[in-house]
């Protein structure tokens, strides 16, 4: 049972660490000033621009100047 419990908790934890792991690359709709963040963009003042989410920041930053066209 305990066996079980511990299993439970540690799986959880997996799953949660994992979903909290991905980046975003977003870009503000008034400046259209691009950043990567940790959170899937929900202020409508934000639209996420790239395609996919990254599994690490570096890889997300690395793709910033591929996917985001900003204003100059």
């Amino acid at each position: 049972m305990l066996a079980k419990l511990i299993a439970g908790v540690l799986g959880a934890t997996f799953f949660v660490s994992a979903a909290m792991a991905d980046y975003y690359i977003v870009q503000e709709k008034s400046t259209k000033k691009c950043t990567v963040v940790d959170k899937r963009p929900t202020d409508k003042a934000w639209i996420q621009v790239g395609p996919v989410a990254f599994k690490s920041r570096e890889d997300a930053e690395k793709q910033v100047p591929v996917v985001c066209k900003e204003k100059n």
